[in-house]
């Protein structure tokens, strides 16, 4: 009878089936670097050795212990084994892993958008994956509070991380707020393989990881010794076999492991020989089995692996597996220091095929050389849980008016980020799915970027009551703090990084969770930069939500360079799947904001371009806004139509230019009281001057470059929004373009029809000041505005312009 897992399935298959994952994923690397060379000549033995350390790990979770509602981020290098397995599953086609790290092959690392295998969080920049896996725990608690589960069962939350990974600092960021908000059902399984890139680890580092992790109300489960060594310890003079493993340094031990048997003979019989039982128990083992019997670590042992992770299930508490690994366990390199940059020759490549019994032609071949006929494999992978799992629909779209409420401004001073919070003050008094389904959250500036009365009307987020003690108390407050299981905002403490992961998180609640929430999420806008990668994962991944960077620019003058964004609208420009909007006018937010909560619904992954503006919009993705604290005045006037959809364009006309114009103001964003003051000083000496308003230079830059491919594939007729606005301008008409962030934000606007351009802007850190202050002192104010249209188009002075000081 064959022995069964805890499960009561059949463990030979099980093992069986490791040593198969171990060997397509040594394979399929071997296959990119030798018999398709990387163009470049960059090797990839980082994925060899890590696959092979993390291959019986992944094959217990994936074989065994996991669940169809369970969800796992795989450690980056280990994508070889997760594709194999996918392969041996049959989710996985032979040409995607033949095509390993090729053009449109298998990736590099694990992606939710690029790979075909039902990937379910992507990976890549290490300690991003394991912190998603934490936030979308906290985000399926949000969805089962709301009682929004649809029947489901809660799922696991699993990350496969590095040891060397965890010297990340977004991980323990990620763990303080775990806590904070009473994590439960997240796996994290450590693979103690103590080598990082380079060197191997300092000692006793898994003592450091127990003691944090049960500081922060984690179980930890140490997994160090296999079944072999267990059974060896109770021999005579295994105690003293234990102790030495267990004072061994890992240096020594990764060496021993690489040397093999007579190195394992040497050390043991030099260092704790006895004549008597330590002998004994060492002579009674060939060289191989003494290899085999000191390289049998917990996380190469199937047995200790499915034992642990089912005792796991039958709690929800956030577990913390340690689990000992070689790295490059079953290949050559086995603990080698050097194999992270360490490739299998072809000799040893053709050694690992004759020990796994694979014939020569047959390499991709499912079961080739495994001894249990395929008809019993089959039998066995078509009854794993996690295969059962199919892929969920789309999750139903919350339906979004064509109008949001507009703050009643017209004629009066205000900021867009105070409309912002306007806006949602007026959503959060709606009986409506819309508001339902919004969920904010902010690092602890959820009052000073205008949220403040969406929580007073929706509450913060908690699984149980907490009242907020000041009200209970009957202190004067202006906001109503109660935390309960039907509030709408997240509260996190001051890491950014942990704002991106968490809208990460609520972004893709969609696809884990079966239920589409809209996250909108706030921060100072110079501190996107400090969570910078993980809002880029955050847009790799595909997870949708609503950025509000507020305030922006020069424009918070009293606080100094350190708290004044410069760049940030480039990288709204440049961020893939973020469309950047910079609105100067409320009623432009609220149109944007419309748009906005649709758009982040939209997945039509094949979707065409508008021929209008060039822009896919039907694919749908993320939504940045640069708001303002300043107040300005706000015009009255009528959103009709088509200047709302100019404005989700990207420009329209403020002032629309004369047929002989000799300029053009464009300016996006807080500098719209300067550039239109700039046009009144300019508008009596030179002809029809035009001023622009940019809400987005990063969507008329996007349909301004697609509409020029598009003409590159004959397709001449082609005009983007952006040509289509300047196809009146005269070939000697000026521009000048201003913002209160980085010129070259605008300055490619020239390029668009060849006119000549001057490019304002912000280029240097700001200091402490007034607005008026700091935009005379970075030449964006009205006047010198007006100095460089005038200098762009030289003719009669301009009577009102004073001269430069």
């Amino acid at each position: 009878m064959d022995v069964l897992t805890e499960t009561g399935r059949p463990a030979a298959i099980l093992a069986e089936l490791e040593k198969k994952v171990l060997w397509l994923s040594a394979w399929m690397i071997h296959n990119a670097n030798h018999l398709r060379p990387n163009d470049e000549g960059i090797k990839i033995g980082g994925h060899q050795a890590s696959s092979a350390s993390l291959a019986t790990i992944m094959t217990a979770l994936y074989f065994e212990a996991l669940r169809p509602e369970d969800r796992v981020a795989v450690k980056p290098h280990a994508s070889p084994a997760f594709h194999a397995i996918q392969y041996l599953l049959g989710r996985q086609s032979r040409e995607k892993i033949e095509a390993f790290r090729a053009f449109k092959g298998a990736q590099s690392y694990p992606s939710r958008t690029k790979d075909t295998d039902d990937v379910d969080f992507s990976t890549g920049s290490v300690g991003l994956g394991a912190a998603q896996t934490l936030f979308s725990a906290l985000v399926q608690d949000y969805v089962r509070a709301k009682g929004w589960t649809g029947g489901r069962k809660a799922g696991r939350m699993v990350a496969l991380v590095g040891d060397a990974e965890m010297d990340e600092g977004n991980i323990f960021e990620a763990l303080l707020e775990g806590w904070k908000h009473g994590l439960r059902n997240c796996w994290w399984i450590v693979d103690y393989n103590r080598q990082s890139l380079d060197a191997v680890v300092r000692e006793g580092l898994w003592e450091r990881f127990e003691a944090i992790f049960g500081n922060f109300g984690w179980d930890v489960v140490i997994l160090k010794y296999g079944r072999l060594l267990e059974a060896a310890f109770a021999e005579p003079g295994g105690e003293r076999l234990r102790d030495w493993i267990d004072n061994c340094p890992n240096q020594l031990y990764s060496a021993l492991c690489f040397q093999g048997g007579a190195a394992w003979r040497r050390r043991l019989l030099d260092e704790i020989g006895d004549q008597g039982a330590v002998t004994a128990l060492v002579e009674r083992r060939s060289d191989a089995e003494l290899a085999s019997l000191m390289t049998n670590l917990a996380g190469h042992d199937l047995p200790s692996l499915t034992e642990a992770f089912a005792r796991a299930r039958t709690h929800e508490r956030p577990t913390c597996f340690i689990a000992y690994t070689i790295k490059g366990f079953g290949l050559p390199l086995a603990g080698h220091k050097d194999n992270h940059a360490g490739l299998m020759t072809p000799a040893q490549v053709e050694q690992l095929r004759e020990a796994m019994h694979v014939r020569p032609g047959h390499e991709w071949d499912r079961f080739e050389g495994l001894a249990t006929p395929a008809a019993e494999i089959e039998a066995f992978l078509a009854e794993v849980p996690f295969a059962t799992r199919e892929k969920s629909g789309p999750a139903p779209v919350v339906a979004v008016p064509d109008q949001l409420p507009v703050p009643p401004a017209a004629g009066r001073q205000l900021s867009t980020q105070a409309g912002f919070g306007q806006i949602l003050n007026e959503i959060a008094r709606e009986d409506s799915d819309l508001a339902r389904r919004i969920v904010t959250t902010s690092p602890d500036v959820t009052v000073s970027t205008n949220l403040g009365p969406f929580v007073n009307r929706r509450g913060l987020f908690a699984r149980e009551n907490m009242a907020d003690l000041f009200k209970a108390e009957r202190i004067p407050s202006t906001f109503n703090w109660d935390f309960s299981p039907s509030g709408q905002h997240m509260e996190l403490g001051i890491a950014e990084m942990n704002l991106f992961l968490m809208l990460s998180a609520l972004g893709l609640s969609h696809a884990i969770n079966g239920e589409r929430l809209l996250p909108i999420g706030t921060l100072y806008d110079p501190f996107i930069y400090r969570g910078a990668d993980a809002l880029n994962y955050a847009c790799y991944q595909d997870a949708r939500f609503i950025l509000v960077a507020t305030p922006s620019g020069i424009t918070l003058a009293p606080e100094g360079g350190a708290h004044q964004s410069i760049g940030t609208p480039l990288v709204g420009l440049a961020q893939d799947g973020l469309a950047a909007f910079e609105p100067a006018f409320v009623d432009e937010l609220t149109t944007i904001l419309a748009f906005g909560f649709d758009y982040i619904q939209r997945a039509k992954a094949d979707g065409e371009p508008d021929e209008r503006t060039w822009l896919r919009d039907e694919t749908g993705g993320s939504l940045y806004l640069r708001l303002s604290t300043r107040p300005i005045e706000q015009p009255p006037r009528p959103l009709t139509p088509e200047l709302s959809r100019a404005i989700v364009d990207g420009a329209y006309w403020l002032r629309e230019p004369g047929p002989n114009a000799e300029l053009v103001i464009a300016y996006q964003g807080a500098v719209a009281p300067e550039a239109i003051a700039a046009t009144g000083l300019l508008a009596e000496d030179r002809r029809d001057i035009g001023l622009l308003a940019v809400t987005s230079a990063d969507r008329l830059n996007a349909g301004w470059t697609a509409a020029g491919r598009a003409r590159e594939r004959g397709l001449v007729h082609a005009r983007s929004h952006v040509e289509r606005l300047f196809e009146p301008l005269p070939a000697h008409c000026g521009l000048v373009t201003v913002i209160d962030g980085h010129p070259a934000t605008l300055g490619w606007l020239g390029s668009v029809a060849g006119h000549r351009t001057r490019s304002l802007g912000v280029e240097h850190f700001g200091q402490t000041g007034t607005i008026a202050d700091l935009y005379r002192h970075h030449g964006i104010d009205a006047e010198a505005i007006a100095r460089a249209a005038s200098a762009l188009a030289p003719a009669r002075p301009v009577r009102h312009l004073k001269p430069a000081s």
